[in-house]
């Protein structure tokens, strides 16, 4: 009984300052709408307001943005070919990871935005949707909608769970709250052992922990990859090429700096530039005119020509395809402390790369990657770039990094099917 009344006081003061923060999150869509215009919209879906009605879905996924959709690709598609009548919801926060969700999969499963973790809202969310299984990709342990799941009977996963030790340090503020949540789920799939670690010691039960691996290594080239990497050669010609992909606002001076060192040594050399948000893509043309080089972009001029200087990446879901049309890759979110983004897609389809020192949300693939010969790593922008430079100057070390990274991917590959495995038991019968 002492549990619960605790239960009921740590989650009502929990709610107390999420309702006195309402006002801040009307602010923060307002703010965010002025650099990327859909936030503007489907404010309802915020607040689980829903004009028509919805019958019950099997599983509901949700995964954040376009990282944790791509993530959960093998799972959907697996369980779709599995189950094809299965009713599937997948929500997401963020508009990017909407319109990746439509590109994959259309009309095909369910989407809305998750709502804000407001006792009411989560509320009328799973009376909504009543999902039979909740399945939440890699770190998003929201207390009411996980306690609304529990207290519905709704069993709820995390998959291709991760928690840096930067993340367990930041959760210790409200570990009394946390423990309880992590108590609510049926099973973790860890990422890796020291993921699984780190949420045993968040308050998680050891047995419910699983190391299933990361769902990133069973990412699937794009189909047609080879027609368009000869289409984009066909344009681009057979000029030397690196790419500056997931780049974050702090991280554009880099760029900048680094293009420049290259074409002094490669003055053919072309810059591919896929900033990480879609408010910056208009920055990141206008910053490349203002370099001195004349700029193509995707959305405008398909491919880019044999005299530009830079192409803007400004469409989403064709990152991978653009990694396997360079020479060399620049992974962004870690000359910040941002913590790095996604290194397996450019490992997938042979691109060396370099990254910068801040990678604690990919520190087990980034050692990995590292130990395998497929990664450097530069202690600061001016490192980057010269690693850069010296990859251009030795095609035999290129090549190798290539193969260690495709060698690296294929043999981590199986977290999909022990994922499926761990899930099967509460997956809705047809």
């Amino acid at each position: 009984m002492q549990k619960d009344v605790t239960e009921r006081l740590l989650r009502g003061l929990y709610s107390a300052v999420l309702y006195v923060l309402t006002p801040v999150t009307v602010y923060h869509l307002i703010w965010r709408g002025f650099r990327f215009r859909d936030y503007f919209q489907r404010w309802n879906e915020r607040y689980a307001s829903y004009d028509e009605p919805a019958g019950p879905v099997d599983i509901w996924l949700h995964a954040v943005s376009v990282g944790e959709v791509n993530a959960a690709v093998p799972v959907v598609n697996a369980l779709r070919q599995q189950r094809p009548g299965l009713r599937l919801l997948v929500t997401t926060i963020t508009p990017t990871g909407s319109e990746r969700v439509r590109a994959l999969w259309g009309d095909t499963v369910q989407h809305v935005y998750v709502p804000y973790d407001l006792p009411g809202a989560v509320s009328r969310f799973l009376g909504h949707f009543r999902p039979k299984q909740a399945l939440v990709m890699e770190t998003e342990l929201w207390p009411n909608l996980l306690f609304g799941c529990r207290d519905r009977g709704i069993p709820a996963y995390i998959l291709n769970a991760r928690l840096s030790a930067r993340s367990l340090r930041g959760y210790r503020v409200l570990a009394p709250l946390i423990a309880r949540v992590v108590c609510t789920l049926r099973r973790i799939g860890a990422q890796s052992q020291a993921d699984g670690k780190r949420f045993v010691a968040l308050g998680a039960p050891r047995g419910n922990v699983v190391d299933t691996g990361n769902l990133k290594f069973d990412i699937a080239a794009p189909a047609g990859l080879d027609a368009f990497v000869a289409g984009f050669r066909a344009r681009a010609r057979q000029r030397p090429v690196w790419i500056a992909a997931s780049t974050h606002e702090g991280e554009e001076a880099a760029v900048l700096a680094t293009h420049a060192r290259l074409r002094r040594r490669w003055p053919d050399m072309l810059l591919l530039w896929a900033p990480r948000h879609p408010e910056r893509f208009p920055r990141a043309v206008e910053q490349a005119r203002e370099a001195g080089w004349k700029v193509a972009t995707r959305r405008r001029d398909g491919w880019p020509g044999a005299d530009d200087g830079a192409f803007v990446v400004d469409t989403l879901g064709e990152l991978m395809a653009f990694y396997a049309c360079a020479d060399v890759a620049f992974v962004g979110g870690s000359l910040q402390p941002v913590g790095g983004h996604n290194l397996l897609e450019p490992a997938a389809v042979g691109t060396p790369m370099v990254t910068g020192p801040h990678l604690h949300n990919f520190a087990e693939i980034s050692k990995r990657l590292k130990e395998a010969g497929a990664l450097e790593i530069g202690r600061d922008a001016e490192e980057v770039g010269a690693l850069v430079e010296a990859l251009f100057d030795d095609e035999a070390e290129r090549q190798a990094m290539a193969a260690a990274g495709r060698e690296l991917v294929e043999r981590g590959r199986g977290a999909l099917t022990k994922t499926l495995e761990m899930i099967a038991a509460d997956i809705p019968p047809p």
